[in-house]
């Protein structure tokens, strides 16, 4: 029995991504005090791309409607739109276009991660989040069994071990949605894209924030000091540095912790050696004055010395 092919799923949109046989829904108008916002994917909105869509809203309105489920008594709860809900907020909107679909909690969840991974401005770190979050729900696993069956298959395959069927049908699953989200495969998102969870605080906040691409950060992250780290990333930021010049400042901060601290005694040795090589320059004893006042010092130094 030949093994059953599985389809990519094209996204183009909302509706491409329910996976049930159900019939368009109408758009229709609803008050925008029916509408309540449950978890979200997104935790961080850019402000000026936030005042861009709020103008749009106030001169237009609403052009792509919010994608809800009913929860009864006339109320609905957002799956997709919480931008356009927020702008329309802002602006005094008292309606908004809405399509309705009966979803299920799951289906819910799954819709709203899909719909916000194909939006543009998606920071990395949101994105990494809502690909776990996808990936748990539709295997039935825990987000570190994820995590956890990503590293099993990479350290199978390196030591070139067989996978169990249960980790390998799991592994199949995760190939599939990951290939229709179109961005990376399985070992891709867990050596570039897992890591940026494990990034200290200030980086993952600027990398939230859209503030820095993720393979800078990445390199940032290396700097253990905590004020060093914050000055390059301020740095990296309002310098737009390159990733070639972090990675030199990096390597000048990292040359500058293991030159040895200069002791009293290596001071005081470094300048009579260059005070012998100055007399030999200078030649101060050609000036009786100067003669004098040299033998002195040097009788005060040999007083010193023979002293210690």
């Amino acid at each position: 029995m030949s093994k059953k092919r599985l389809e990519v799923p094209k996204m183009r949109g909302v509706e491409d991504l329910l996976t049930m046989d159900v019939d368009a829904s109408p758009i229709t108008t609803i008050s925008i005090d029916k509408i309540r916002v449950a978890k979200q994917p997104r935790r961080w909105f850019d402000p000026e791309k936030m005042s861009h869509l709020v103008q749009s809203v106030r001169e237009h309105g609403i052009l792509e409607p919010l994608l809800v489920r009913p929860l009864g008594n006339g109320e609905y709860e957002l799956i997709a739109g919480e931008r356009r809900l927020r702008a329309a907020k802002e602006t005094g909107l008292a309606e908004v276009p809405i399509v309705s679909k009966e979803l299920t909690d799951k289906q819910a969840l799954q819709v709203a991660l899909l719909e916000n991974l194909q939006r543009e401005d998606l920071n990395p770190v949101e994105e990494v989040e809502a690909i776990l979050e996808l990936l748990a729900i539709d295997l039935d696993v825990s987000i570190e069994d994820v995590k956890s069956i990503l590293n099993v298959a990479a350290n199978a395959k390196k030591r070139n071990l067989e996978l169990t069927g249960n980790v390998s049908r799991q592994l199949e699953q995760i190939e599939f949605i990951l290939a229709g989200i179109g961005k990376f495969n399985a070992e891709s998102f867990r050596t570039s894209r897992l890591p940026l969870l494990s990034l200290p605080a200030d980086v993952m906040e600027v990398l939230r924030q859209g503030q820095l691409e993720f393979t800078k950060a990445r390199t940032i992250a290396r700097v253990k000091d905590q004020q060093q780290r914050a000055d390059l990333l301020s740095s990296a930021i309002t310098q737009n540095l390159s990733l070639t010049q972090i990675k030199e400042l990096i390597k000048q901060l990292e040359s500058a912790q293991t030159t040895p601290a200069a002791t009293p005694e290596k001071v005081l040795s470094k300048r009579y050696t260059e005070i012998g090589k100055r007399l030999q320059q200078t030649k101060l004893w050609k000036d009786d004055k100067k003669r004098k006042k040299l033998e002195r010092l040097l009788n005060d130094l040999e007083k010193l010395l023979d002293e210690a």
